[in-house]
This record gives structure tokens, C-alpha cells and sequence, in this order.
């Protein structure tokens, strides 16, 4: 599937055929993330010298990190629509309720990269997910693996797993937690840092990106827990719909040859990149020679994964209460 079908994306132009008379726009990008985030310096970087170079200048984005046009990630999406921002970086389990179907890529499947997942979920975008985002022009959706966990002790076994407190790694992942004997403890990023240096959370789903800067879990933790059934956290980045139809259309072309499968492969590398240098950073890091590093054994693995596959039941039940009956579809296409 290729980005100009993929979000109903239209017929793409050369920033050759650009013409130079073309009106300057400027497109604001609200991220709630600090300025040196990844996303800011990779993704949006690479976003702006695109539509740069593709416009001969004519069109341009400036990003506002760390909440400038609004605190906090849960607007975000309600920002994009409203136009608040031209353009908005968010994540779908912040509101939930809009993107139930989206979503069923963060329990743990058959991915177990955040470039594997974004591929399983753009091959369902158009039958199943594209209704979702009627309301904006989608330009990404992306993931990053969660594929460990930060810890204050050694959780590598379903036995020493009962009664520990866990954050999920989204609120609907919270039968999944209590499928593994854990107590989930629902907490935002920003605040687990503090939760296990205080012990109100014994444990938390992690990238390698959250044991280093700028989350620095590496200074809380004592034991970092790989083989775990991967989870992951899933995002997007929208675009005000009447912003868009406002530009010219050599202009909407290029935003239509970026959107998509580009757009979304380039955020999740984005996220992927990241990983991989903190885990490179993680070797020879002296925060973490107090941190032991723990590997699930293959049958404790296997019976980690038989206990989520029984908590899916409930995530299952629970989208058919709320009248999705077609949630263990999708699950399975995504997960084919």
C-alpha cells in the first residue's frame, strides 16, 4: 500500500514543477514533547526540508515544542481539528474513544518493532481504520515498541509478577496486566520517573528510548526486562482539514505525496532510531551498572503470552459491549 492511495491521498507534484509565484505559506506544528525529542529533530526536521525543497521555498512549517500552542498531549487531536494548529503530533490512547479500532495495535501481537507494527497497521488502514480520521487530513499514524520492562525488582516470572504494581502501557491493555498477576496503576510518562523511585509502581512497560534521557528511568530502576510480550504506543500526526483545502493545490500535492506510507514509515523510523541509540548508549552507560539486565526464560515467555492471550478475551468483550463486533477481526488482520 502506498502513500498516495493511502489517507485518500491525491496525485503528487515535483517541487520542479512548482511555480516560484506561488504564495509563501507557513504551517504551524503543535508538539507537546521538548524541543530536543526526536520527533522534533528526526521527523518534523526531515517533514520541513521536504515541503521546503519540494515548494522551492513557497511552502514551510515551524514547529512549537513543549506545548506552546496548548499544554499537554490529550488535546492534541482536538487541536488539529479545531485549528488550534495547522498541524498536531498526538497519541490515540489519550482519547480513546475516538480511535477504539486504531488502537488494537497496542496489545501484543506478532510485531515486535515499531517498523513492523506500523506496517501491520497501515495494511489495515483502508478497510478498517480510515473512518477514524474523517475529521482531519491524516498525514501519519506510527508506533514504538514497548519491549521491556523498567523495574524495581526482578519480575521476570509470572509467580514474582502477583500483586506487583504495573502501568499499562495503554488503559486498554489493563485486563492484559491483570491477566499476568500485576495490579495496573494507571500513570502518564511524565510521571513514572517519580512512581518508581517512590514505589508507587513497581514496574513499568518501556522503550530503551525511556531508560535514557530525557526520561532517565536508568536512574530508578534496578532491573531492565526484555522478553516480554511486546506492547506498543501508537500516534499520529493530523492536519486541520480546512487548513489543507486552504493551500493551493501544487501545495496539497505535496503535502498528499508525503502523507501516508512515507509520512508513517519516517515516524516510526524516527522512534526505531531512537531506540537503537539509547540501547547503544545503554552498553557502556555507567547509570546502568546498579541496573541488572534480565532476559525472560522461553517458558516463562510462553506462559506470559498464554495469560495474554486469555486477557484478550476481556479487551474482546469489553469492544463488544461498546458495540465494535468486529475488534478480534481486526486484531487478527493486523496480527496475519
Amino acid at each position: 500500500m502506498k502513500s498516495k492511495s493511502l489517507f485518500g491521498a491525491a496525485a503528487f507534484a515535483l517541487a520542479s514543477m512548482i511555480p516560484l509565484t506561488l504564495s509563501a505559506e507557513e504551517l504551524s506544528v503543535a508538539n507537546f514533547v521538548p524541543p530536543q525529542h526526536h520527533t522534533n529533530s528526526v521527523l518534523f526536521k526531515w517533514f520541513g526540508e521536504e515541503v521546503e525543497k519540494r515548494s522551492g521555498g513557497s511552502l514551510t512549517i515551524k514547529v512549537y515544542p513543549a506545548g506552546q500552542l496548548g499544554a499537554g498531549p490529550v488535546q492534541q487531536y482536538k487541536r488539529a481539528v479545531e485549528g488550534v494548529a495547522d498541524i498536531t503530533f498526538g497519541l490515540q490512547a489519550y482519547t480513546p474513544a475516538i480511535f477504539p479500532k486504531t488502537m488494537l495495535i497496542i496489545p501484543p501481537g506478532k510485531a515486535t518493532t515499531a517498523l513492523e507494527a506500523t506496517e501491520r497497521l497501515l495494511s489495515v488502514y483502508d478497510d478498517h481504520l480510515a473512518d477514524e480520521y474523517e475529521d482531519v487530513k491524516l498525514l501519519g499514524v506510527f508506533t514504538v515498541a514497548g519491549n521491556a520492562w523498567a523495574a524495581t525488582g526482578d519480575y521476570s516470572t509470572l509467580d514474582s509478577l502477583k500483586g506487583t504494581k504495573m502501568v499499562p502501557y495503554a488503559a486498554m491493555t489493563t485486563p492484559l496486566v491483570e491477566a499476568l498477576g500485576a495490579v495496573p496503576v494507571q500513570m502518564p510518562v511524565t510521571e513514572m520517573y517519580t512512581g518508581l523511585s517512590t514505589g508507587t509502581i513497581d514496574s513499568t512497560t518501556a522503550t530503551y528510548n525511556n531508560m535514557t534521557p530525557p526520561w532517565n528511568f536508568w536512574d530508578v530502576s534496578t532491573h531492565f526486562i526484555e522478553n516480554v510480550p511486546v506492547q506498543f504506543a501508537v500516534f499520529f500526526v493530523a492536519m486541520n482539514k480546512e487548513r489543507y483545502l486552504e493551500l493551493s493545490d501544487e501545495h496539497r500535492a505535496i503535502i498528499d505525496d508525503l502523507a501516508g506510507e512515507t509520512f508513517s514509515m519516517m515516524g516510526a523510523q524516527s522512534f526505531h532510531g531512537a531506540d537503537e541509540r539509547s540501547l547503544e548508549a545503554m552498553k557502556s552507560a555507567p547509570q546502568m551498572e546498579k541496573v541488572s539486565w534480565v532476559k525472560v526464560s522461553d517458558d516463562e515467555r510462553a506462559r506470559m503470552d498464554a495469560a495474554v492471550a486469555e486477557g484478550m478475551k476481556a479487551i474482546f468483550a469489553d469492544y463488544a459491549e461498546r458495540g465494535i463486533e468486529n475488534a478480534e477481526e481486526i486484531y487478527d488482520a493486523i496480527n496475519k
